[in-house]
């Protein structure tokens, strides 16, 4: 029979807002972590794939553990992106609705810092903030963290880098008995190093859902491409997933520029997401994602860290990670809650044999995803074209002598005369040009 939440020693106020989000049995990670927690006698590891429930994980019993008598901030919540802040902030709140007396903050960079300094000076029991601001606010002196009692560092492997620069500095405001909870979807070196220099000799490390990444319901598949034909047969597939949402990602910020204008040209429903872009319109292009209004994201790794779209049907590999911890992250963006997804890595022949390798470190099994044909590609480049003229918008500014005169040249052809002319001018037009050339398109490396 399956654990309840009830079983772990969750209390009632917890398990009816549990009740109320349709969250019935807890996940492997879950059942492993909550127990240990809510004993609060140790540190933790907690190593489990994107989408398994790490934020229930540590943030149920860090509720539960919240003395609402004192006003002092008594957990922190490290979290490397913004984006990711927020959804455990939205988490939080959900699973504390009938605990009207603990105070969760979120407070995290790319907005102004001041109505966050406002916020804190109001009794606070938890923080989920992102490193760099929580550093800030030391250094202004506008946050108390004397008697914290719990940091909890939830995708820890994302943040490494900052965690190395500044972590000593946020550990010197806490109280020498506090718990560090560390989670991650990977233990590369450099978290075992972080686990090593700043947690208990004595941490207990649980693992759940490592057999193979993410969950049963994503298939891994690759396809290998040409690099001058690439971007035709990325949009042979986007048109095969219409009304589906999905993310491409890429290594750079130029690359997801550059892929983004391309399907902007082609009027797919996309926007592009990186670090570069100020927050607000990060914001603006999460929100319209999240509500269906557009269904492609182009984004670099780290700026899509906290999507937890539960429909994102795929995932397109437009360059091979550099290291197996990333595709963990990119692959686990869907498949999530029980769906099925697609994992769709585009390869150059001269890559193939790398599959081998994450399939051996990864434990995950890859399939030959079938390359188009070239007529395929050729007349799904042909209705691409048809789109741009249907959703192209009509240009008021030209002279209107100038529309009188073109509109005599075509007055005698019937609407399928127009289109059967057009359609030839297209063709004849890029007969000559090879098959594969992108069509009206940048070429994309």
């Amino acid at each position: 029979m399956s654990k309840q939440f009830s079983d772990l020693g969750i209390s009632t106020p917890i398990l009816n807002a549990l009740s109320d989000l349709n969250i019935v049995v807890p996940t492997e990670i879950q059942q492993k972590t909550i127990p240990l927690l809510l004993s609060n006698t140790t540190d933790l590891v907690g190593l489990a794939k994107t989408g398994t429930g790490k934020t229930a994980a540590f943030g149920l019993p860090i509720l539960q553990l919240i003395d609402t008598n004192l006003s002092v901030i008594q957990a922190v919540i490290l979290v490397p992106t913004r984006e990711l802040g927020q959804q455990i902030f939205k988490n939080l709140e959900s699973f504390a609705k009938f605990l009207p007396e603990v105070s969760i903050v979120a407070t995290c960079g790319g907005i102004p810092i001041k109505p966050q300094i406002e916020r804190l000076s109001v009794p606070t029991h938890i923080v989920v903030a992102t490193p760099g601001r929580l550093i800030d606010l030391i250094q202004r002196k506008a946050i108390n963290l004397k008697e914290t009692k719990f940091l909890v560092l939830d995708e820890a492997d994302e943040m490494v880098t900052i965690l190395k620069e500044g972590l000593d500095e946020i550990i010197a405001e806490l109280p020498t008995s506090h718990k560090t909870f560390l989670f991650s979807a990977t233990m590369p070196g450099t978290i075992k190093q972080l686990i090593q220099n700043y947690l208990n000799k004595n941490v207990v490390q649980v693992s759940a859902n490592m057999e193979t990444v993410g969950n049963q319901g994503i298939d891994h598949e690759y396809i290998v491409v040409n690099p001058i034909e690439k971007l035709d047969v990325l949009m042979h597939f986007l048109n095969s997933k219409e009304g589906e949402r999905g993310i491409i990602f890429c290594k750079t910020k130029a690359a997801v520029n550059k892929l983004a204008k391309n399907l902007a040209i082609n009027r797919f429903s996309s926007g592009a997401l990186h670090g570069s872009l100020s927050q607000g319109i990060r914001d603006r292009i999460m929100e319209q994602f999240r509500e269906g209004h557009i269904n492609i994201l182009v984004a670099t790794d780290l700026a899509a860290r906290g999507i937890d779209v539960k429909e994102i049907s795929y995932v397109v590999n437009y360059h091979l990670p550099d290291v197996y911890e990333t595709y963990v992250h990119r692959s686990g963006r869907t498949a999530r809650a029980g769906a099925k997804g697609l994992s769709l890595t585009v390869l150059q022949e001269e890559e193939v044999s790398e599959i081998a390798d994450f399939e051996k470190e990864l434990g995950i099994k890859f399939t030959q995803f079938k390359k188009p044909t070239v007529a395929s590609i050729d007349e799904n480049n042909t209705l691409l074209w048809a789109k741009q003229i249907f959703k192209t918008k009509p240009n008021h500014d030209v002279d209107s002598e100038l529309k009188n005169k073109i509109k005599t040249v075509f007055h005698h052809l019937t609407k399928d005369e127009l289109i059967e002319k057009l359609l030839a001018n297209y063709l004849l037009q890029h007969k000559n040009e090879p098959s594969e050339k992108p069509v009206k398109r940048q070429k994309m490396k």
